[in-house]
């Protein structure tokens, strides 16, 4: 070969690094993650999430990146968030609740969703059925204000006589008017004298609090809500300072110091959202995978806050405990 016909060949093997780079970085898959919430309080349930990744053989970093996309709360971002994804050409998008799910729902009709979501997909129009999704959505529901009547009932159980109570709610939450409601019934029927506290903001948490004293309130419910469970270490930190007895949705007030917690894991549906975002990876299409609902709830008691409140847990409840925090 002469030094001219190899100057050729090589500028044409050069030629083609760049489309050969491109198609080797489009090998690594691209998701977006969209959450409503902050980073910092979501660590276990993206922890899960990737374990659910890693479970189908994809790592973050290795053969799969991911694009985290976080609205701290300020719901009106979602939309923007979720058009930047689609705009980077994300090839799944995973959301952290019911807010981005309709924000990426509304955002595309093509890109997979898989969502983690409150309420029923089907009556919010993400899919035709539970059995078959049948159009680019799919993922789990999760059932936590449904659940505040029990809750109430335990709070009964742990303190029987708290006849007076207080229920905490984020009055911008779509589901606080179903959550009083039922809640009010509960009271009613077992003859508890029921008090609505609104916080909507983290100002007016304190006031809330101080307010318990004079109603004098026995015990606390605290709603099931995004805005309230990414504040819970200052929730817990001032159930302790007014030595109220509380009851949450989610086991991560419990680990944060809380007194017990009644609802679904949601680290096992982040783990659930991030198999089936790997399964979609492989191939498989939203539209028959189907929505998948909570069969078990977790029960989680902490001990120690229930000694230092001066509680007897009974042993009804800890019988029933599927986790004792010690």
């Amino acid at each position: 070969m002469g030094r001219r016909d190899f100057i050729i060949l090589l500028a044409g093997a050069m030629g083609g690094w760049p489309s050969a780079l491109r198609a080797q970085q489009k090998a690594m898959p691209v998701i977006g993650f969209l959450g409503a919430a902050s980073p910092g309080p979501s660590a276990p349930n993206l922890a899960a999430f990737r374990q659910g990744l890693s479970e189908t053989g994809y790592i973050e970093g290795q053969n799969l990146l991911i694009e985290y996309r976080w609205a701290e709360d300020r719901y009106d971002r979602l939309p923007a968030l979720a058009a930047d994804l689609i705009g980077r050409k994300v090839d799944v998008i995973a959301c952290g609740g019911t807010p981005s799910t309709l924000a990426a729902r509304n955002a595309t009709a093509t890109i997979p969703i898989v969502f983690m979501a409150g309420g029923d997909p089907v009556e919010m129009g993400l899919v035709a059925s539970f059995a078959r999704p049948g159009g680019n959505l799919t993922g789990f529901t999760i059932v936590s204000a449904e659940l505040m009547p029990k809750r109430f009932e335990l709070l009964s159980e742990l303190i029987p006589e708290a006849k007076v109570m207080a229920l905490l709610v984020n009055p911008n939450s779509s589901h606080t008017e179903r959550i009083v409601k039922d809640v009010q019934e509960a009271g009613r029927v077992k003859g508890v004298q029921l008090h609505i506290l609104n916080a909507e903001a983290e100002g007016e948490f304190e006031t809330a609090f101080a307010s318990l004293v004079q109603l004098h309130v026995g015990a606390l419910l605290v709603s099931t809500d995004s805005f309230l469970f990414n504040r819970r270490d200052q929730l817990v930190a001032l159930t302790s300072r007014y030595a109220i007895p509380a009851i949450y949705d989610w086991r991560g007030f419990v680990a944060s110091g809380g007194l017990i917690s009644y609802g679904t894991s949601l680290t096992a549906v982040f783990r659930q959202v991030g198999a089936y975002v790997g399964q979609i990876l492989k191939g498989a299409k939203p539209a028959d995978l189907p929505v998948q609902q909570p069969t078990t709830f977790e029960l989680v008691v902490n001990l120690k806050t229930a000694k230092a409140l001066g509680l007897s847990v009974p042993p009804s409840i800890l019988a029933r405990a599927d986790e004792v925090i010690e």
